[in-house]
């Protein structure tokens, strides 16, 4: 065929037809032209024979340092970039060519093919169902996904079937930890309605670093005792190994595609609060989930009955409430109704949220805080909790350390910094308190924040007597009405006469 060069095999095709045929018919035959079959007829070589052995057109520019330099450092080193022995040569012989690189590393790969060092071998794995599943966490900065304007520090709990390709996608707000892994393992094994026989992690390498070695032994007798509640046996990949987990690590990069071009489809990465994010997540993987509905339907025989009832996914600590009206926990400072104080309270630690118990009754749940990464504490602050003593030390305000965080929305935050600009700091902590208490007791906190950004914008400070009037009427000034009970015996002598009439 035109383009094609003819191999040995059709030559010799040719030869044998040619026995009995004439030079085009053989030609046809062995798949080539006739033109072509009138050149074979005189040189009958095969065209291997005839390849002729190209010489070099230019000197080598290696051959006075390959043997005698590189060789020598690739022995000592061999982990050594070819570009770093490239940039050595330059600066050895400044009179080589910049356009020798891609000689050197062609010519180092050649000699790595025969004389290198033995590469690790990856063994493909043919999986059975029901057999493995895998649990790993990936974070999510990158995307830059923000809940109503607010950066989202956030990772995904991600666990997988290996089998099936069954995912469960968890949002994550924290690093990794025992928690996390319970609760996402948890929700994903109870989604799928069945566990596998074996779960591998990677060792939570993250949440162990910092753990003296006590700490350690617990969390992972805690894990083990999570593997056996549901019939598993937990198994980890050697640290820094990824391969090993390969049945997930994969999965990790095209899971960030898909919600990247999901975010891209959608217009913004931002969400109005952390449950829409959430279901966005979830929606995404339901998806690959359906494609892949055949093969987990498949798999569902194979695994593990759920046990009667999940396992515990918190933490649990006791804490006291300080005369500061809260209590400190993994370094941040959580408000709690000031009635509480010099109580100790018993609290359940999720990944997101703090489960308040005194005694055995459930007091509260406050969203769950971190310090900040430069080891700086963290405040979880509710001035419901704190309204009441505030209005008795407006000045207090001024210098509290958790201030910035004791405003429910920005605008309250703007409207303080606005009124400290343009009046003295004792009545604009008043005026502040006040705004505060109005938005607490009259149940006001976004009507208000709205009409404190108006009067932002328009430069007028906000008049407490106008508000009050606005927001009526005070629950203080409502009349109150004093209800009488009649006695049941009136019901009595009720009942008593309507059954002497009837009779």
């Amino acid at each position: 065929m035109p383009g094609r060069h003819v191999t040995d095999h059709q030559m010799r095709l040719y030869m044998k037809f040619r026995q009995t045929d004439a030079p085009p018919l053989a030609a046809a035959k062995a798949s080539f032209s006739g033109s072509t079959a009138y050149r074979f007829e005189q040189d009958r070589r095969l065209p291997s024979q005839k390849i002729v052995t190209r010489d070099r057109r230019r000197p080598d520019p290696l051959t006075d340092i390959f043997d005698g330099e590189i060789v020598p450092m690739l022995q000592a080193a061999p982990g050594l970039r070819p570009v770093a022995i490239f940039e050595e040569m330059q600066r050895r012989h400044p009179e080589l060519s910049p356009g020798i690189r891609r000689t050197i590393e062609r010519r180092i790969r050649a000699w790595r093919a025969l004389h290198g060092t033995e590469q690790d071998v990856i063994f493909r794995q043919v999986h059975e169902p029901g057999r493995m599943g895998l649990s790993d966490f990936t974070a999510m900065g990158e995307l830059h996904v923000t809940i109503a304007g607010a950066a989202l520090d956030h990772r995904l709990y991600h666990f997988r079937l290996a089998c099936s390709g069954f995912a469960h996608v968890h949002v994550i707000l924290g690093g990794e930890s025992y928690v996390a892994l319970a609760e996402g393992l948890q929700n994903a094994l109870w989604a799928l309605g069945g566990a596998p026989r074996e779960h591998r992690s990677d060792s939570l390498s993250a949440a162990f670093r910092n753990l003296d070695k006590a700490a350690r032994e617990d969390l992972t007798q805690r894990y083990d005792a999570l593997c056996a509640h549901y019939g598993m046996e937990p198994t980890r990949n050697n640290r820094g190994v990824a391969h090993e987990n390969g049945s997930i690590e994969s999965p990790h990069g095209h899971l960030k595609k898909v919600v990247r071009d999901a975010l891209l489809m959608r217009g913004t990465a931002d969400f109005d609060d952390l449950c829409a994010y959430r279901q966005f997540i979830d929606e995404l993987i339901s998806r690959g989930n359906a494609r892949n509905a055949r093969r987990i339907e498949a798999e569902r025989p194979s695994l593990q009955a759920l046990p009667g009832r999940r396992t515990c996914d918190y933490e649990e600590t006791i804490v006291t409430v300080t005369s500061s009206g809260g209590f400190t926990l993994r370094k941040v400072f959580y408000t709690v109704p000031s009635r509480l104080i010099g109580h100790r309270l018993r609290v359940r630690l999720y990944d997101d949220r703090l489960d308040l118990f005194i005694g055995g009754t459930s007091l509260m749940s406050l969203p769950r805080g971190r310090a900040d990464a430069k080891g700086k504490h963290g405040h979880v602050v509710d001035y419901r909790h704190v309204i009441h003593a505030l209005r008795r030390k407006p000045m207090a305000l001024l210098g509290l350390v958790y201030r910035d965080q004791l405003f429910p929305r920005d605008a309250y935050r703007r409207t303080f910094d606005r009124l400290l600009e343009r009046m003295p700091e004792r009545p604009a902590c008043k005026l502040m308190v006040d705004l505060l208490a109005l938005a607490h007791d009259r149940g006001c906190e976004a009507d208000l924040a709205a009409i404190l950004t108006a009067g932002l914008d328009a430069g007028t400070a906000p008049d407490m007597a106008i508000l009050r009037e606005r927001f009526a009427p005070d629950p203080a000034a409502l009349p109150q009405v004093v209800v009488h009970l009649t006695p049941l015996v009136a019901y009595e002598a009720l009942l008593d006469g309507g059954v002497g009439e009837a009779a």
